[in-house]
C-alpha cells in the first residue's frame, strides 16, 4: 500500500479500500479517461463513466457546463450531497484529477481519488466488467459554480507573471523549452509558439507518481520535489489544456496542503496563441 494512503491523507483511497466498498450504496465509483473507449473495454464493477468532453464541457463555448447542467449530471449519476465519489482512470489519474477539479468548481467536495488508478487495479489482477451499471437517479440538488478559488484565467495569469509569483509548468521538458509546440503524440493540439510562461519553473507532473504502479510518491518525496515552493504562496499551475496540471493541482492542494493553488486550464494551447503576451524559451 502507498505510504500516503497509510498515513491517512483524506483525499486518497487504496485499491483495497475500493474492493471492500464495491457494494456500498454510500459510495459512487466514477471512471474518467482521456479515451472514451477505455471504460467500455472493462471497468471496476459498479463504476459509472464521466466523460470529460461529453459530460463536463459545454458543447458550444470553450467552458464548462452550467450549474444547472452539473445538477442534472449528478442527479442522473445517482450522486447526492452525501454520496462519497471515488474517481479513478487512465493516464495515472490525469482525468480523474481533472474531473474532481471540475466537481469542486461547483462545490462538490465529497470526493477522493483511488491511488494508482486503472493501472494499479489491473496490475493487481482485480475484477473488471463490461456491464454498465443500472443507476437510480436521485433528487436534483442546487449547485453553485464558483471557480475563483481553483481556476485562473489568462489576464490573471499575466498579472501573476508580471508580479513574479510562483508558476509551475507541468509539461514535458521539451514542451517547456519550446523544442516541441505540442505534447508528444498530439500534433493537432499545439500552439503557434513554443516555450513557457516567463518565470515558470519546470516540474513535469509525471515526477509525482511511481511509473510502475501509477501511485503518488510518498509525502517525503513530494515535499522534496516541490521544495522550492511554499504552501503559503499563491501558486499557478498549467500544462497544455489543463488536464495534467489538474493532477499537480491535486498534489499541491490535497497531498501537500497548499492554501492557494489554481489551475490555468487555458494553459499553453491558449497562451502560446495569444497576441501581446510574453514567452520564454
Amino acid at each position: 500500500m502507498n505510504a500516503i494512503v497509510e498515513k491517512g491523507v483524506d483525499k486518497l483511497v487504496s485499491t483495497e479500500w475500493v474492493a471492500e466498498h464495491l457494494n456500498d450504496p454510500r459510495v459512487r465509483l466514477v471512471e474518467s479517461n482521456e479515451d472514451p473507449l477505455v471504460y467500455h473495454s472493462g471497468h471496476i464493477p459498479g463504476a459509472i463513466e464521466v466523460d470529460w468532453i461529453r459530460d463536463l464541457n459545454d458543447a458550444i463555448c470553450r467552458d464548462y457546463i452550467s450549474a444547472d447542467q452539473f445538477a442534472d449530471l449528478l442527479s442522473r449519476a445517482g450522486i447526492g450531497p452525501e454520496t462519497e465519489v471515488i474517481f479513478y482512470g487512465d493516464k495515472n489519474n490525469w482525468w480523474a484529477a481533472y474531473a474532481l477539479w471540475v466537481f469542486e468548481m461547483f462545490g462538490f467536495t465529497n470526493s477522493k481519488i483511488m491511488d494508482g488508478g486503472s493501472l494499479k487495479w489491473k496490475n493487481e489482477g482485480r475484477q473488471l466488467t463490461k456491464e454498465i451499471p443500472s443507476v437510480h437517479a436521485v433528487e436534483k440538488q442546487t449547485w453553485n459554480r464558483n471557480e475563483a478559488p481553483i481556476r485562473v484565467m489568462r489576464d490573471e495569469v499575466l498579472a501573476h507573471c508580471r508580479a513574479g509569483k510562483p508558476i509551475i509548468d507541468v509539461r514535458s521538458p521539451m514542451e517547456y523549452t519550446g523544442e516541441r509546440t505540442h505534447m508528444e503524440g498530439y500534433p493537432n493540439e499545439g500552439a503557434l509558439r513554443g516555450g513557457h510562461i516567463p518565470g515558470a519553473k519546470s516540474i513535469p507532473w509525471s515526477r509525482a507518481v511511481n511509473p510502475e504502479t501509477g501511485s503518488f510518491l510518498p509525502l517525503e518525496s513530494l515535499r522534496l520535489l516541490y521544495a522550492d515552493y511554499s504552501p503559503e504562496n499563491e501558486t499557478v499551475v498549467y500544462c497544455r489544456i489543463g488536464e495534467r496540471s489538474s493532477h499537480t493541482w491535486f498534489v499541491l492542494k490535497y497531498l501537500l496542503g497548499y492554501k492557494n493553488v489554481r489551475n490555468y486550464d487555458g494553459s499553453w494551447t491558449e497562451w502560446g496563441n495569444l497576441v501581446g503576451v510574453p514567452i520564454e524559451k
